[in-house]
């Protein structure tokens, strides 16, 4: 394994990968073609940029956009600078994305143009206009400047292109030594996922542990130089940006960034690119082998998968291997306050086990399953799923106390999952401990749903489970407490909802109760709810 003892850091992986792979295609986008040589190139320009703009060693950087070469160059960019990367999530609404942005002090902040009909600087002006601090965005005091990866921005923000050509006065010499000034212990990213609280913690991970995360992961999934990657997962989860962008980086494969998730546009790409990796959650390579004019696509080039993030059925995995051929599936299992990666099925594992497991810890790892006085529990037995080794964060970023909560003595990770593990070391999760639940891939967390609801006049008391669903896997349902006297229906709170959360936070059905059934402690008792 190279890792974290070759290049050190993510600036060093780009240096390294500029000039291992020079000519091999780096990123396809459309029509535009980058080498690994080119891409590179870029990288540096925008590291200038950042040092132009007044970025320093350790500041947080925050990318809001979908899956672009943009995104890949303005990270990576920003990282090469010294800064921290924070990842927003493109389905935020302003009020979500203006919280993280606060919370983790950004300095920066590239966003996307308009996507998917919305335009995030308006809806970041109507968040974050107003306040006491001067800037682009009031409400945000920290921000110092915003840039527009368009061509058109507001007077107050910047063009991508203006900010580029903003670096072009800045030494080469200066922007490889502040390069090379990173250390492999530094943090590389703050991921921000969100708790029992209801309230977005940042994970703090560093270089060294993001380099060996995703060499093994490279390794156990056989990623190689002349595989082409389609990379539906968003870039903003550590399954897009790490898996994806770094594991490419690592082994010279092709990156082709799709924004937006159609069966229809994969399908397109797989067959036009010769795509031969494709990650994703089990939805998509479902819809995949159930769209009707599947046949009519060569899909011959696909070799390996790799899901998770939910249960995988034994069928599906069977109809992989056997309707398109696939040799290689796999699952794994990870989160975010252990670098994305926990536990990873093994090349040659049998279709039982990579459907009904997640596999077993990857190298460098521990993962037990303890009971609620945290001993081990024993194999078939359920418990709380622990984690200890490289990959775990040093912390939640400025939450000691929300930190102490989850890092146990001995250094082990309380995830909160339920898992059981087997003999062969083999882990199956079989329900979260913090009422998460997965709609089509992403995790939606009820007490920040519930926190959002309540902001809503006509709401006194809410409560959201998850609900089984034929297209999604799960879904949000709402028991919800009007206050006396008013008319508020389903449909009107459902629409509501949807003008002020990420689409998949949004519940699908609504019930409206006379009140929620509480224990003795004043704990709304969830599982009676599903129960219903």
């Amino acid at each position: 394994m190279r890792g974290d003892l070759e290049w050190g850091t993510i600036p060093g992986l780009v240096r390294d990968a500029a000039a291992r792979y020079g000519d091999a295609e780096a990123v396809v986008e459309g029509r535009a073609r980058v080498t690994y040589a080119e891409l590179g190139a870029r990288v540096e320009r925008a590291a200038a940029a950042c040092v132009a703009a007044g970025v320093a060693p350790g500041d947080r950087v925050a990318v809001w956009a979908p899956n672009t070469v943009d995104w890949i160059v303005s990270a990576l960019g920003a990282v090469s600078a010294g800064a921290v990367l924070v990842p927003l999530n493109t389905r935020f609404k302003g009020a979500e994305a203006a919280y993280v942005l606060s919370r983790s002090r950004v300095r920066l902040l590239f966003v996307t143009g308009t996507f998917l009909g919305t335009s995030y600087v308006a809806s970041l002006r109507r968040a974050a206009g107003q306040g006491d601090g001067t800037g682009p965005l009031p409400g945000l005091p920290d921000l110092e400047q915003v840039v527009v990866l368009s061509d058109d921005a507001p007077a107050d923000f910047r063009t991508w292109k203006d900010f580029l050509a903003s670096g072009d006065t800045v030494d080469a010499g200066e922007v490889w030594q502040r390069a090379a000034a990173v250390r492999s212990g530094d943090p590389s990213d703050i991921v921000f996922t969100s708790g029992t609280t209801g309230r977005p913690k940042g994970a703090v991970i560093t270089h060294a542990q993001t380099l060996r995360a995703y060499e093994v992961w490279s390794d156990l999934a056989g990623l190689r130089r002349d595989d082409r990657y389609l990379i539906v997962n968003p870039f903003f989860h550590t399954f897009g940006y790490k898996a994806g962008v770094i594991a490419c980086l690592m082994r010279g494969a092709t990156m082709v960034p799709q924004p937006v998730f159609t069966v229809d546009t994969v399908l397109a790409n797989v067959a036009s690119e010769r795509i031969s990796v494709l990650p994703g959650p089990p939805t998509l390579h479902q819809s995949l082998l159930d769209h009707p004019a599947r046949d009519t696509y060569d899909l011959s080039a696909l070799r390996l998968v790799v899901t998770g993030a939910a249960v995988v059925p034994l069928r599906l995995v069977e109809r992989l291997k056997s309707q398109l051929g696939i040799e290689t599936v796999l699952t794994a299992y990870g989160l975010s306050e252990a670098s994305g990666i926990v536990t990873m099925c093994r090349r040659g594992d049998e279709a039982g086990v990579i459907a009904r497991t997640s596999g077993r810890a990857i190298p460098g790892t521990e993962v037990r399953v303890a009971d609620a006085r945290g001993n081990a529990s024993a194999p078939g037995t359920p418990g709380e799923v622990l984690v200890r080794g490289f990959n775990v964060m040093s912390g939640y970023y400025e939450d000691e106390a929300a930190t102490a909560e989850v890092l146990a003595p001995g250094g082990w990770l309380r995830t909160g999952d339920v898992g059981v593990l087997d003999a062969a070391g083999n882990l199956r999760i079989t329900d979260r401990i913090k009422d998460m639940f997965i709609v089509g891939g992403f995790n939606a967390y009820p007490a920040e749903i519930e926190q959002l609801l309540g902001l809503h006049p006509d709401v006194a008391d809410v409560a959201v489970v998850g609900v089984p669903d034929a297209r999604l896997g799960e879904v949000g349902k709402a028991y919800v407490v009007r206050r006396p006297d008013s008319p508020l229906t389903a449909d009107d709170l459902i629409a509501w909802s949807r003008r002020e959360m990420a689409n998949y936070k949004v519940p699908r059905a609504v019930e409206f109760v006379t009140g929620l059934p509480r224990n003795a402690s004043g704990k709304v008792v969830k599982g009676e709810l599903r129960g219903r």
